[in-house]
This record gives C-alpha cells, structure tokens and sequence, in this order.
C-alpha cells in the first residue's frame, strides 16, 4: 500500500483516511491495526484522539509500538494530534511514558486562562486557530503563513530542543503546534478538518521525499542544508 494510517482504536480514522484519498487520488490508503502492513506501506499517518494513556495501552496491545517506532525512523511519517503527544517522551495527562522519539514532554493548560479580551478560556482548547510557521518545511507548501487549522486538545507539546518547532499557535500563550525532524512531520491540529490549508497539508505529505528536504541529521543533530 501507499499510506497506512495506523488504527489502534483510538479516534475517527476514517475521516483521515477520507481526505487522504480526496487529495491522492492514485495512491492506495489503508486503515489498518497489522503491524506487518504498517511496516510494508511507503508512508504512514498515526493520528489519535482521546486520552494519552488509552492511546498507549490500545497501541501497545494490538503489537503496533515496533512497527510505528519503525515507520518513524525511516519513511514519511505524519503525526496527528495525539500522534503528536506520544511521539514524546512523557505526558502530564496519567503521567504516562510516550515512545521517546523526540525528547520533551506533553502538558496541560491551565485550568484558569484569559483571553485578550478579558473572557475566561476554556479547557479544552476547540475551534479554529491560526499557525504560525516557524521553519520552511515541504508540508507548508502552498499554505499562507498565519492560516487557520482546526484544534481539539487540552495538551500540548513542550519540546526539549526548540528547533524541533515547525510551527506554533497561541491560547494566549504561544504552544507548539507543530514539529519537523528528518522524516517526521507532526502537528497538534487536525488537517483533515481544516479545509483547504488541511487538505494541501495531506496532499504535500502525500508527495514529500524526506531525503529532499533540506533537513538532514549529523550525529544526533538536526541541521539545515544550505
């Protein structure tokens, strides 16, 4: 297969799968809980949605841990929401370990926040925000800085390396949204929600040749090509 999103019953995989298909149309998406089709598809997409714990107790009871710490290592991988989290080391949600891909930990908003506008923000944090792009990355091309994704969280990623930050949002506070290493590109939005920004997302993931862009790793370091 093409694209395998990974489906360890967490979320509506579907709707990923759909917009997959919407954008790249001759490509083969599978939704699919088999480590082995995770390992043989050329990309994959591991989304989630739902509490950190029962995201990493369902993946690791379906045997899917190796096969998506694979995937991550060495082919086009797309990280969505949850799949954000869990690709760092711990999460403040249970006080749960992730797979310690990326160093960092995932934390909660405040209880007590306000807007500027003086209006009390609610937890979680749901609706349309704008991103910020920190870094040129392939998955930004074509969208307009400042364009408007979908979010629905009350956790947000806090990276231990500042340059792994692709891209980041405000609610007030700036939280990172978005991250890029190698072959990773992770975000906390949901683009298969987000309309057309969203969707040129998927479909510039669709297309991405990692080795192409421009960002490569030299002895545990993430360094740009000039």
């Amino acid at each position: 297969m093409d694209i395998a999103v990974v489906d360890y019953g967490m979320g509506n995989l579907r709707s990923v799968a759909k917009a997959l298909e919407h954008v790249a149309p001759q490509l083969k998406v599978v939704v699919t809980d088999d480590a082995g089709a995770v390992g043989r598809a050329a990309r994959v997409v591991f989304p989630g949605q739902g509490a950190m714990p029962d995201c990493m107790r369902e993946m690791d009871a379906r045997g899917l841990r190796p096969a998506v710490l694979e995937a991550a290592r060495d082919k086009p991988f797309l990280g969505i929401c949850i799949g954000l989290q869990m690709l760092f080391e711990s999460s403040e949600e249970g006080g749960v370990a992730g797979l310690g891909l990326l160093r960092g930990r995932a934390r909660r908003f405040a209880s007590a926040m306000v807007g500027a506008d003086g209006m009390r923000l609610k937890v979680p944090h749901m609706g349309w925000n704008q991103v910020r792009q920190t870094m040129a990355h392939p998955l930004w091309d074509g969208i307009a800085d400042d364009s408007r994704f979908y979010f629905v969280h009350s956790y947000y990623v806090e990276p231990a390396d500042p340059a792994l930050t692709a891209g980041t949002s405000d609610y007030p506070q700036r939280f990172t949204c978005a991250v890029a290493r190698d072959n990773v590109f992770a975000v906390q939005f949901h683009p298969e929600k987000s309309a057309a920004a969203g969707l040129r997302l998927l479909a510039n993931f669709s297309r991405w040749q990692p080795a192409a862009s421009g960002i490569v790793r030299q002895q545990g370091t993430v360094e740009r090509l000039a």
